[in-house]
């Protein structure tokens, strides 16, 4: 009668896990589809609310099977482009928090390479020797870990060690820029761009190359990604007080229909509101009429 017993309770616990793998496995997939229905989503307010809902599923998922790579990955994307598209402009206090969630669930994944993990706190020279031992099946956890991480810093200006670990961000998407430029429509020139243009000089702003790293991204999307176009103006056209290049990347968002990329429709409807919102602002960042720039400055 033991016998039994034990062997019933061993065979429903046995059950259970394997019922609770098929579960995973199944809610996954609807996880997947779901992602890729999101993107091609224009409406803004079924896609916040299904984004929401769906990273919450995801870690739910996570807790269940907590080192499985691909779900990892999938929140690091979620929770970033949750971040920038719908809590960034109104929260930057909640974006910091979900950045740092994006940055945390990427690198787990990063982590797995030793020699990455060993380089945390080390030299820019040996962080960059780490970098170039993963390859190019790697390439999108390091980009979006990499953005996250950016982002994060960005709204955390006045924090030295935030500010500190800016260097890894831009070595890391230079990695991404020399090995797949073309990866995310561009996006690792896309953020080189934004972190060149959106600082002065004196604070390692660089002009020109912002300027190299938007064209080359319009290049590579072919002007079909608009949030370049929102960040060139954000960013580049800002700091060169180039009044006219900013009118001329906002009115290119607003021009250019959602169709035009697909499978991109509701990153391209985020970016229109983004452009109503900086269009908005624009009396504020332009200090004068005179059509002066300061691009060489």
């Amino acid at each position: 009668m033991k016998i039994t017993t034990i062997a019933l309770l061993l065979f429903s616990f046995l059950f259970a896990g394997c019922f609770q793998q098929i579960a995973v496995k199944s809610l996954g997939g609807i996880i997947d589809s779901g992602f890729e229905v999101l993107n091609e989503e224009a409406d803004l307010g079924i896609a916040e609310v299904s984004v929401g809902s769906n990273l919450k599923l995801l870690e739910t998922i996570l807790k269940s099977d907590p080192e499985n790579e691909h779900y990892l990955f999938l929140a690091t994307v979620g929770y970033a482009s949750y971040a920038l598209g719908f809590v960034e402009d109104n929260s930057q206090e909640r974006a910091r928090f979900f950045y740092l969630r994006s940055k945390e669930y990427g690198m787990k994944i990063l982590n797995r390479n030793s020699k990455f993990a060993d380089a945390q706190n080390a030299s820019g020279d040996i962080f960059l020797s780490a970098l170039e031992s993963f390859s190019k099946d790697d390439i999108p956890a390091i980009f979006w870990t990499a953005a996250a991480w950016g982002s994060y810093i960005s709204l955390n200006l006045t924090d030295p060690d935030a500010i500190a670990d800016l260097q890894k961000v831009e070595l890391m998407m230079k990695f991404v820029s020399e090995k797949e430029p073309n990866y995310f429509y561009g996006g690792a020139h896309f953020f080189l761009g934004t972190l060149y243009g959106s600082r002065p000089k004196m604070l390692g702003g660089d002009h020109g190359k912002s300027k190299q790293h938007f064209e080359e991204c319009l290049k590579i999307n072919g002007g079909k990604f608009l949030m370049t176009y929102v960040y060139y103006a954000r960013s580049y056209a800002v700091q060169t007080q180039n009044k006219e290049l900013f009118e001329q990347c906002l009115t290119s968002v607003d021009t250019t229909s959602l169709d035009v990329l697909p499978q991109a429709r509701l990153s391209n409807a985020i970016a229109k509101k983004k452009a109503v919102i900086l269009r908005e602002k624009i009396d504020e960042l332009f200090e004068t009429e005179t059509g002066e720039t300061i691009e060489n400055q």
